[in-house]
């Protein structure tokens, strides 16, 4: 279901999907060319609301000041809808970065993340201001994620 494998030095594909900030206010459209002069975080997850998905994202959103290196931008990604989204994030308290909805898991599929039968696989990847990915780490279980200490360190090498 995933096209070539997506790896470090190759350019990040664009996407354009609507997304949320947590605020009814903050419901858009984003691009990763938006983002375009700034590093940029992925942090691809499977669910809304499932165990492991609220503990990483939550260790993102409260160290969201450590990975803000050089302006470094972090969008969640998910297959649930905007509404999902915003719900996920009120029981949650709120996150401090936007979460994207990949309906048609177009986006996860250009970075190489769907499963063998479709299901988003636990992913984070760090583009470089010029959109080139720098870092790419896809979970086999999607049961473990990426710590911020690492995704620091990947982005502190891009400054």
């Amino acid at each position: 279901m995933s096209g070539p494998r997506l790896s470090a030095g190759d350019a990040a594909p664009d996407f354009s999907i609507d997304g949320t900030d947590g605020t009814p206010e903050g419901h858009r459209t984003y691009s990763l060319a938006e983002f375009r002069g700034h590093p940029v975080v992925l942090a691809f997850y499977p669910a809304d609301n499932s165990p492991v998905c609220r503990v990483q994202l939550a260790a993102y959103s409260n160290s969201v000041r450590d990975l803000d290196i050089a302006g470094a931008q972090v969008l969640g990604l998910s297959p649930q809808s905007v509404e999902s989204h915003d719900a996920f994030a009120t029981t949650q308290g709120g996150y401090a970065f936007p979460l994207l909805a990949d309906r048609d898991k177009a986006v996860g599929a250009s970075y190489s993340i769907l499963g063998p039968l479709g299901f988003y696989r636990r992913s984070v990847f760090v583009i470089d201001a010029q959109g080139i990915v720098r870092y790419a780490h896809r979970s086999v279980t999607s049961l473990m994620y990426q710590p911020t200490d690492i995704i620091a360190t990947e982005l502190r090498k891009l400054a």
